[in-house]
């Protein structure tokens, strides 16, 4: 499950881009799409981060939504392109077959693409679901995948 960051705020431009908060809709809408995974019985084991701040905030909140531990943070997932995001799911622990990814884009939707052959340009807090053709995270690679689920709030223009 890939899962892109909520809706970021821009209220200080001293701020550096990776220390930017949610904005006061990204905190709405990050516990309604968790809500929504419950609903569908959409519930990962793992979930890894992006350390930048409105990542680790929507995990977050996804865990304590989905009652999971708190997320395990890659800082290679910050800023990454598809081929580095792919190196991220080929080294999850094998003990886990459903794992949630949070990160950006265009990286997030560029591995979309890239697994399942699909565009798909991931608003924030969007949520897709793709299942793959593989027995350990190490052989994910191009097309092994299939969009099985996708989501996003509906109030999101970006």
């Amino acid at each position: 499950m890939l899962v892109r960051h909520a809706k970021s705020g821009w209220d200080n431009p001293l701020l550096a881009d990776f220390d930017r908060p949610l904005s006061g809709r990204g905190e709405n809408d990050a516990p309604e799409m968790a809500k929504r995974l419950v609903k569908k019985g959409l519930v990962p084991q793992y979930l890894v981060s992006s350390p930048a701040l409105r990542a680790k905030t929507t995990a977050g909140i996804f865990a304590k939504q989905l009652k999971l531990p708190a997320p395990t943070y890659n800082a290679a997932i910050y800023e990454a392109t598809y081929t580095t995001l792919l190196s991220v799911v080929n080294s999850f622990p094998d003990e886990y077959g459903f794992v949630a990814l949070f990160g950006h884009n265009p990286g997030l939707s560029q591995l979309t693409y890239h697994l399942t052959g699909d565009l798909y340009d991931m608003p924030t807090c969007g949520i897709v679901l793709i299942e793959l053709e593989a027995d350990s995270w190490k052989m994910v690679s191009g097309d092994t995948g299939t969009i099985k689920y996708n989501d996003y709030p509906k109030n999101e223009q970006d």
